[in-house]
C-alpha cells in the first residue's frame, strides 16, 4: 500500500454523497459507507472537502443567496450543512479514520465571492497529529456582499496553493469530465481548455455554484498558477477513491501547459 508523506486532498462531490435532486437533505448512506471504507484504507496524510449537496443548495437557492444577502438563509443553509459535515465524519470515524469537521464559516472570510482569507494553522496541526480535517461547502461572512456560498471546489483551490498540495481529487458522479458523445476526456490544459469548454456542463440540479465548468475552472486556474495537476473521476464507482488515494491516473486529468525545454 503506498504511503505519502505530503498531504492528499480528496474533495466528495455533492452528487456522489447526497441525493443533489432532493428538495431536502438527503444522504446516500451506501455510498457514503463505501467512499469511508475506501478512505480508511489509505495511510498517508489527507484533507477531505465535502460538497453541500441537497443540504446546501436547495436552501441557498431558496433564500436566493448566491444573488443577495438573506440573514435568515444564512443561518439556516449553515446549520444544514454542517449536519451533512457531521455525518460524514461519524461515517469516516466509523472506519478508524480520524476525521474531525472544520467548518469555513468559523475560520474563512471572502471577498466579493472570493477566499480573502482562511484560517490554516489548526488544519496544519491536525495534519501532524494524524487526523483528517473534513470542510464543506458553507456560508461565509464576506467583507463586501455580508456573506457568501463557499463552494467546495473554491476551498479545495485554495488549499492546494496555500498548502502546497502535490495531488488533488475531485470525486463526482459522472467518469471525469464528459466529451459530447459522453466519453471522458483524458486531460484538460488551459491551453487546450476553449476546445473543450463547450462540451462542458453545467449541474442538472439546483447549484449555485457552477456544475463541472465550475470545477474545471477552478482547477484550471490552479494549473496555471501553481502548477498543481488534478484529477476529476468517479466516486460513484466502487474503489475508484482507493484507486486515486494510491497514485492512479483516474478520469481527467487537470494539468499544466506542456512547455517545450530548450
Amino acid at each position: 500500500m503506498k504511503v505519502s508523506t505530503e498531504p492528499v486532498i480528496l474533495k466528495l462531490g455533492g452528487s456522489v454523497i447526497t441525493d443533489k435532486a432532493a428538495d431536502q437533505g438527503i444522504v446516500r448512506e451506501a455510498d457514503l459507507l463505501r467512499i469511508a471504507k475506501e478512505v480508511s484504507e489509505y495511510r498517508g496524510k489527507m484533507i477531505i472537502v465535502h460538497g453541500a449537496g441537497s443540504f446546501g443548495h436547495t436552501y441557498a437557492k431558496k433564500y436566493g443567496l448566491d444573488m443577495g444577502f438573506d440573514p435568515e438563509g444564512v443561518i439556516i443553509t449553515h446549520e444544514s450543512v454542517k449536519k451533512l459535515a457531521s455525518r460524514v465524519v461519524d461515517a469516516l470515524n466509523e472506519y478508524g479514520v480520524r476525521a474531525i469537521a472544520v467548518h469555513p464559516m468559523g475560520c474563512t472570510v471572502c471577498r466579493n465571492g472570493r477566499i480573502e482569507s482562511m484560517y490554516l494553522d489548526n488544519i496544519k496541526l491536525m495534519l501532524e497529529k494524524g487526523f483528517v480535517p473534513v470542510l464543506h461547502g458553507d456560508m461565509v461572512m464576506d467583507l463586501e456582499l455580508g456573506a457568501c456560498v463557499l463552494s467546495g471546489d473554491q476551498i479545495v483551490a485554495y488549499l492546494a496553493k496555500e498548502l502546497r498540495i502535490t495531488r488533488l481529487g475531485l470525486g463526482s458522479a459522472e467518469d471525469g469530465v464528459l466529451d459530447n458523445n459522453g466519453k471522458p476526456i483524458l486531460e484538460i490544459t488551459p491551453e487546450t481548455f476553449e476546445t473543450f469548454k463547450h462540451h462542458i456542463r453545467g449541474s442538472g440540479s439546483t447549484d449555485v455554484t457552477g456544475g463541472m465548468l465550475g470545477k474545471v475552472q477552478e482547477l484550471l486556474e490552479l494549473s496555471k498558477t501553481s502548477c498543481i495537476t488534478s484529477y476529476i473521476f468517479n466516486a460513484g464507482k466502487g474503489n475508484n477513491t482507493y484507486r486515486f488515494l494510491n497514485g492512479e491516473s483516474i478520469g481527467t486529468k487537470i494539468s499544466p501547459d506542456k512547455r517545450v525545454e530548450v
